[in-house]
């Protein structure tokens, strides 16, 4: 828990609030986050008991872990109904497939001037579903596509395929020199032989730069009475296998759809947008995010 001074929206009192981060499969531990689920309610509640300011959890995922939001809006559900009423709020996820995307390009670019013969980037992360493994292919395609690289593959820390055999496929290819380049928080057990390792996807500065931000615009929604949480207990619609309940069904998801906005599916639709080098920054809220940003094209 980390504790920043938030902005003071339509000059309400000034406060000290406190910052839960919360993590999943993408290693947030790594930057000092707690597990989703009771560790957070626990967590959450010693801070609503330590001091009377609001608490703010921020979901630390780079986007390919849509669980993990709402996982974190269920712990928070029951806690805003009790002493942390008016006080809890769930902020917009640290990242963004857009941000991940712009951020291992940037990467990808760095270990280019640092070992200029790199021909091959290896992106890697923790295994996790099929789903959230598959989305990391399609973050390497977008890599490669806006990149100046011939060979940007795919391996997975405990996964399939492995890190030896994503640096296998790439000598095989004909790379000279492999590049890994992180798409998770944590360092993968072990870096193959002969592999340039470029270090954490961000540096502890600018993770916090963005902790900041998306802690200061949940308090700046908080003060208008949301509190992120209905939005976040649809995060998971729509990822995984899709279903139908046949023709004239009449089914309810229990879905409420609220007016908050940006919590994050992982889908691209975010209130802060990427710009390459930058580790993001906070979007007034009160309006709708068009849809035909963040599909299919370079981050801006």
């Amino acid at each position: 828990m980390a504790a920043v001074a938030p902005e003071r929206p339509h000059g309400t009192r000034e406060s000290e609030v406190t910052v839960v981060l919360a993590g999943g499969h993408e290693g947030g531990a790594a930057a000092g986050a707690v597990s989703a689920g009771r560790p957070l309610a626990d967590a959450v509640g010693a801070a609503l008991a330590a001091a009377p300011g609001p608490v703010c959890v921020v979901p630390m995922t780079l986007g390919r872990d849509p669980g993990l939001i709402a996982e974190c809006a269920r712990a928070l559900r029951w806690l805003g109904r009790g002493e942390g009423h008016g006080r809890v709020v769930l902020a917009p996820p640290f990242a963004t497939v857009d941000h991940l995307t712009a951020w291992l390009r940037t990467a990808a670019l760095r270990a280019v001037r640092e070992s200029p013969g790199t021909s091959a980037v290896l992106v890697t992360a923790p295994a996790a579903g099929p789903f959230e493994d598959a989305d990391l292919f399609r973050v390497a395609r977008l890599v490669r596509q806006y990149g100046h690289h011939r060979w940007v593959e795919v391996a997975f820390d405990g996964g399939d395929p492995d890190l030896a055999e994503g640096v296998e496929r790439c000598r095989r290819l004909g790379a000279e020199q492999v590049a890994l380049v992180r798409a998770a928080f944590a360092a993968p057990a072990a870096v193959p032989a002969g592999v340039l390792d470029t270090g954490p996807l961000l540096s502890d500065a600018a993770i916090a730069q963005v902790v900041r931000a998306r802690a200061q615009e949940a308090l700046h929604r908080l003060s208008h009475g949301q509190d992120g949480v209905a939005g976040g207990l649809d995060a998971e619609h729509g990822h995984g296998y899709a279903h139908s309940h046949g023709p004239g069904a009449d089914h309810d998801h229990g879905h409420d759809h609220g007016p908050a906005h940006g919590t994050g599916t992982g889908t691209g639709h975010t209130p802060s947008h990427p710009h390459d080098g930058e580790p993001g920054h906070g979007h007034a809220h009160g309006h709708a995010h068009g849809g035909g940003h963040g599909h299919g094209r370079s981050p801006h």
